[in-house]
């Protein structure tokens, strides 16, 4: 559950693992592509904070948007494709290329620097908008934007994808180099934020 705090007027929703989930999901490429899997990881250690303007429960319009994730707590969820199950061994294997890549003490953070509403579109269409910010991982600060969905009071989804090398990551490879991970991942959230509207303030 989300904790909702005022101060000065102004609307404060911090929120962790109990809100919701942060989810990466990874693709392959190269030769021996059927041999991996596709895989989705959760971070498990993150924490986030949601501060509007105006009085708690306003809308989000001029809301900012901060995050602190822990990339040592990455857990493999699933594993799909591949010439074969993704089994607890392979899951292990993984966590440890993983944690070898990123480091387990590694973090990545989050900052917004604008809110970006969708016009409202046909009824009972979800609400939807951009969350414009920077990444910061390895010491690389890049911009990003998050493509955000609400469908219902509270209830926020949103989607970025990252290139690994724009911050100095190096794709996982096997097999020689015939098994590559793409360079490209998507990031995902599903959040509940109680007493924050999907509209303006």
């Amino acid at each position: 559950m989300a904790d909702s705090t005022g101060t000065q007027g102004a609307g404060t929703y911090q929120l962790g693992p109990e809100s919701g989930r942060v989810l990466v999901r990874t693709g392959r490429e190269g030769l021996a592509a059927r041999a991996g899997h596709d895989l989705t990881l959760e971070i498990t250690d993150w924490l986030a904070q949601v501060a509007t303007p105006g009085e708690a429960g306003g809308g989000v319009a001029e809301a900012t948007v901060t995050a602190d994730l822990g990339l040592g707590s990455l857990t493999v969820r699933e594993g799909t494709g591949g010439a074969k199950p993704l089994t607890d061994r392979d899951r292990r294997e993984i966590q440890k290329q993983v944690h070898k890549i990123l480091g387990d003490a590694a973090r990545a953070g989050f900052t917004s620097d604008q809110v970006i509403l969708s016009p409202a579109s046909s009824a009972g269409s979800p609400a939807a908008g951009v969350i414009e910010g920077t990444l910061t991982m390895h010491g690389v600060s890049r911009g990003v934007r998050l493509e955000v969905t609400s469908r219902g009071p509270g209830r926020y989804r949103g989607a970025t994808t990252i290139k690994q090398t724009d911050f100095g990551i190096t794709p996982y490879s096997g097999f020689f180099g015939a098994l590559k991970l793409r360079d490209e991942v998507t990031v995902e959230f599903e959040v509940t934020i109680e007493g924050l509207q999907s509209g303006g303030a």
